[in-house]
């Protein structure tokens, strides 16, 4: 099934919050996905209460070469499974050069212990492009880019196509992607400026679905849990259901 990487080298953009939303409507349909948590800071590991006290509890022993993928999986405490991080997976950078072993070392890991067999897994990126995000991309099969309703937001966009063309010349395929804009707000006219500059830079590969900027999406977090448990007649849960079911109409996920 897809491994899908959140991705955008711009911050604050709501990657977390769409690799948390996205992962729970996924296991609510019964899927059974796979959480890997890249970011040193570990938010997405602390809202699904797998927070570690340990690196080698961490993916940080992973790429230290202790510990296999298999045996840092933890349950959250919304029922799917987590590869949590840690603060000290920021050594990662500094420790690995960026050859190609050490950015197809998750690929392989994933591969040969079968993780995605049947099951699609969701990998959370930091926003540094460094070894952890471009392991993510290396190991991914979709890259899922969240983009905020501002115009500092499409100057990341440029960023990340340029990236990602850069990466397509050493993975010699193309690297499916789609775009989702977030804390879009529909009674700003730059929210609608920016989503139509963007259909008209990225076709396709813009989704139709907003994410609406929501109290309730803010709120979820705190609460350690996702929108669909938190509020689920929320508008933040109906614009996340509506991603989902067009990101699997078009085929960029599995059913």
């Amino acid at each position: 099934m897809a491994k899908i990487a959140i991705f955008n080298q711009k911050g604050g953009v709501g990657k977390t919050t769409t690799s948390l939303n996205i992962t729970a409507s996924l296991a609510r349909r019964g899927l059974d996905p796979l959480s890997i948590d890249l970011d040193p800071q570990g938010h997405l590991s602390y809202v699904c209460g797998v927070s570690v006290d340990h690196p080698d509890e961490s993916v940080f022993s992973f790429f230290q070469k202790s510990k296999t993928l298999s045996q840092l999986i933890q349950k959250g405490t919304s029922g799917w499974l987590v590869i949590p991080s840690h603060v000290e997976l920021s050594r990662v950078d500094s420790s690995f050069g960026k050859g190609p072993n050490v950015l197809n070392l998750l690929n392989r890991g994933i591969i040969s212990e079968k993780l995605n067999t049947g099951r699609p897994i969701i990998m959370d990126c930091c926003p540094m492009l460094g070894v952890l995000s471009l392991s993510a991309i290396f190991a991914s099969t979709r890259v899922l880019c969240p983009v905020s309703a501002d115009y500092l937001a499409v100057k990341a966009v440029a960023e990340v196509e340029k990236t990602l063309k850069a990466l397509e010349r050493v993975l010699k395929r193309r690297v499916v992607r789609r775009f989702v804009i977030t804390r879009f707000d529909v009674r700003r006219k730059m929210s609608h400026h920016i989503y139509e500059e963007l259909q008209d830079k990225l076709g396709h590969e813009l989704c139709k679905t907003r994410i609406s900027e929501n109290v309730s999406l803010a709120e979820s977090p705190a609460s350690l849990t996702d929108i669909f448990s938190h509020a689920p007649s929320s508008k933040g849960a109906t614009d996340y259901e509506s991603l989902i079911e067009e990101l699997m109409a078009d085929g960029f996920i599995d059913r």
